[in-house]
């Protein structure tokens, strides 16, 4: 059974699969591909409403890539060509030229026949996409872009620590960023119960592991936080009830919802969360899962600013590093 449109892909068993990226070529700094680092040769195609794009996001403006990269936005609101420049002046990316992501995707590969997603490098003078291959996008932008990185950026994936993040990251990935669309689009009572269990299960081995640190791996942050942090800014405003995870909100889970809140306070983070975009698109686009595209009221999302005390745990935010600074260009 497959749902291309509102990506639902499930198994005979109920279970939800992911479709793989479709194209995964990588920018290099090094000429091993046919795609070096350039300032302003590529554009950043991002929903705000994804969490998959914003780790790009927020990585594009820890790291002071703003203008090396340009960034395209999309409406939260897909129609049944997918994402769609709507926002944009006349309907299209100002750049790009084009209405639809799926224009992109097609000058790429005219015979593509999955889903389009977001987020993904757009080659700016060919227009077709170089890659859609998110988690490796943001170690990229870490690893490859390094020579465009503003003074003072953090090390997001250092080198001593690489194997630690990908270890951690790797469940968090399975059970936690996968597993809330698990639960969401399951199509059967047992698919669900297991991602249900996955899911909490890991949220309290997290919680277990954060409480005596600040950061999920040494003393600053790095790239399994901001994987881990794009999910959890969603969780109470649509996971808990449009998914169903709901054995307890984030706010619940005291360790977590501190942790949240000191990333959401960091600069980079904060700046790059669009709520209205996030509960429109998933209340609004899923229509399976809510016909009536009703967007609930809540929650309070004035919380967010409320003291979290994880100063006290030690480590600073950006290690040697230094916070970004003036406007976010989202």
């Amino acid at each position: 059974m497959a749902r291309a449109q509102f990506g639902a892909e499930t198994s005979t068993g109920g279970e939800f699969v992911r479709q793989p990226n479709r194209f995964t070529h990588r920018i290099t700094a090094d000429g091993s591909s046919p795609w070096p680092v350039e300032a302003g040769r590529y554009r950043l195609i991002v929903s705000l409403a994804c969490p998959w794009a914003h780790r790009a996001l927020i990585v594009r403006r820890l790291l002071g890539l703003e203008q090396a990269i340009s960034l395209g936005v999309v409406d939260p609101i897909r129609d049944e060509r997918g994402w769609r420049f709507s926002l944009d002046e006349g309907g299209r990316d100002p750049v790009l030229g084009i209405e639809y992501l799926s224009e992109a995707y097609l000058a790429t590969d005219p015979d593509f026949q999955g889903r389009v997603t977001v987020p993904c490098l757009v080659d700016v003078r060919t227009g077709q996409v170089v890659t859609n291959d998110y988690p490796r996008i943001t170690l990229d932008l870490s690893t490859e872009w390094r020579e465009l990185h503003r003074p003072g950026a953090p090390d997001l994936y250092p080198a001593p620590f690489r194997a630690e993040i990908d270890q951690v990251s790797e469940p968090i990935f399975r059970n936690v960023n996968n597993g809330v669309y698990r639960c969401g689009f399951a199509t059967s009572q047992e698919a669900y119960e297991a991602a249900f269990h996955d899911l909490f299960g890991e949220l309290d081995r997290l919680s277990n592991r954060l409480l005596g640190q600040r950061y999920l791996v040494g003393d600053s942050i790095s790239e399994a936080d901001i994987r881990l942090f794009t999910t959890l800014v969603r969780f109470d405003a649509v996971y808990h009830g449009h998914f169903k995870c709901n054995r307890q909100k984030l706010s619940e889970l005291p360790v977590l919802w501190a942790y949240a809140r000191d990333l959401f306070q960091t600069p980079g983070f904060g700046e790059t969360v669009n709520f209205d975009h996030i509960k429109r698109h998933y209340y609004q686009t899923h229509e399976q899962l809510n016909p009536n595209r009703i967007v609930p009221a809540g929650p309070d999302l004035t919380r967010w600013h409320d003291p979290h005390g994880r100063a006290s745990l030690g480590g600073t935010p950006f290690g040697e590093g230094t916070p970004p600074t003036g406007l976010s260009l989202i």
